[in-house]
């Protein structure tokens, strides 16, 4: 057997496991964010940050599948490991925006529709909760206004949940 079967048949089994961590995640998220009533587009949203980072996953590994010179590979990695460690630790970052999207949807109890306020040093924001996107949770205010809050600020803040009437 050639390098090159060897690489397709692994390429091929990677494809599979991928598929199948695919369905089991999907599975789990759906059982977990069903357990406390999250909606449809919560799951959604959920699912496609698995999926991204899935994607960046298998890229890794088929580069190293596909005999990249590892001198090239360790470059990659550890661009990869900044670029991540940029997301978790940078407030800055649009990936810090997507890692808080998800801890977000995981940990905390906010619903959409909810009434809620971000309590601010200098200005508290109270209103419906209308959405939380990968970057951004909204908030409907009373006079009927959009506030757009970065949701890797929205975890530095405290905030309160009503109960609405």
């Amino acid at each position: 057997m050639t390098e090159q079967e060897i690489q397709i048949i692994q390429t091929i089994v990677l494809g599979g496991i991928l598929i199948g961590i695919k369905i089991f995640t999907q599975k789990s998220i759906n059982k977990f964010l069903s357990k406390f009533d999250f909606d449809l587009k919560r799951k959604r949203i959920t699912q496609r940050i698995i999926n991204l980072f899935l994607t960046i996953l298998a890229i890794i590994i088929l580069a190293g599948i596909w005999n990249i010179k590892r001198g090239e590979l360790i470059v990659f990695f550890t661009s990869v490991i900044t670029v991540l460690g940029i997301a978790f630790f940078a407030q800055w970052s649009i990936l810090s925006n997507i890692t808080s999207s998800l801890i977000l949807f995981f940990n905390h109890p906010l619903k959409i529709g909810q009434n809620v306020r971000v309590l601010d040093k200098e200005y508290d924001i109270e209103g419906q909760l209308i959405d939380i996107s990968f970057f951004f949770m909204y908030v409907r205010d009373k006079d009927g206004n959009t506030i757009t809050i970065p949701t890797s600020v929205v975890l530095l803040k405290t905030i309160v949940s009503k109960k609405n009437n």
